[in-house]
């Protein structure tokens, strides 16, 4: 069964603060994909709604983008005069969008998940039903309006957040020897390796969680395998950035690396000198 999802990230993420949960973008984005497998379904994209101007949602955008979700900023407010707030602007950013493609891409997907509590959704899921597809609501237990619990069934995203075991069983160990495989490639091939690129690099080769690459990192700095240190760089406007470097004293670290040990060593001597 092949399914989209749109989700009301303002309303969900809300719901879930106010019960004293803070919502993380890999978070969620785990949670839609473990979903969509447990119950046989190709997920084929996630549409996310939400005023990133709020303090709370700055730079979730970026890192909602790079687990391939299609975000809608939706500002709340005029920027450029005092005027009242944009009530539901995302609501309506996300009836237009699903409408739009209700009506030019029906044959694309067979199911429709969304995100919210808000009952003002109950008139486009009725509409989505009519064409003849499934319709699932997902929402936090206590802040779903009635109109949708016909749409709820027994999917609580609180639940599955308050007994969620993925992040609390990730040992970073099991990961080291990748890591350093990882990090190794990394100063062959560049100038220096900052911390933002390898924790990309990390996220995409270990297959891992931002939050999850977080915690080896700091693994790996506590085990001696990583250090971290200054670099200075004239391109940037801040004239510094800083970088992890693999320590090759560590005897894990040399017996990983094998015979590109020294090609790093040369590499790291070069950024000394420089």
């Amino acid at each position: 069964m092949k399914a989209i999802a749109f989700v009301d990230y303002e309303n969900i993420w809300t719901s879930l603060f106010e019960r004293g949960y803070e919502l993380s973008p890999d978070q969620l984005v785990r949670y839609l994909r473990a979903y969509a497998e447990q119950n046989n379904m190709y997920l084929l994209a996630i549409y996310l709604y939400a005023n990133f101007d709020r303090e709370e949602f700055r730079r979730t955008q970026t890192s909602f983008e790079k687990t391939n979700v299609f975000t809608r900023h939706v500002f709340g407010k005029n920027n450029f005069a005092s005027t009242e707030l944009r009530r539901n602007a995302a609501d309506l950013e996300l009836m237009l969008e699903a409408q739009e493609i209700l009506l030019t891409r029906a044959s694309t997907f067979d199911m429709f998940l969304l995100l919210t509590g808000d009952g003002d959704f109950l008139s486009l899921l009725r509409k989505i039903r009519a064409w003849g597809k499934e319709v699932k609501v997902i929402g936090v237990a206590g802040s779903v309006h009635h109109t949708l619990h016909s749409y709820c069934e027994e999917e609580d995203l609180l639940q599955w957040i308050l007994y969620e075991k993925i992040e609390q069983e990730y040992c970073p160990e099991q990961d080291l020897e990748q890591g350093i495989k990882t990090l190794g490639t990394l100063q062959i091939r560049m100038a220096y390796v900052a911390s933002t690129k390898a924790r990309a690099a990390l996220t995409e080769c270990l297959g891992r969680s931002i939050s999850q690459v977080k915690e080896f990192i700091r693994y790996a700095l506590r085990e001696d395998i990583v250090t971290e240190k200054e670099h200075r760089d004239t391109n940037l406007k801040i004239g510094k950035t800083k970088i992890y470097l693999l320590n090759l004293n560590n005897v894990k670290v040399q017996e990983v690396l094998g015979s590109i040990c020294e090609q790093v060593a040369e590499r790291q001597l070069k950024l000394m000198i420089e």
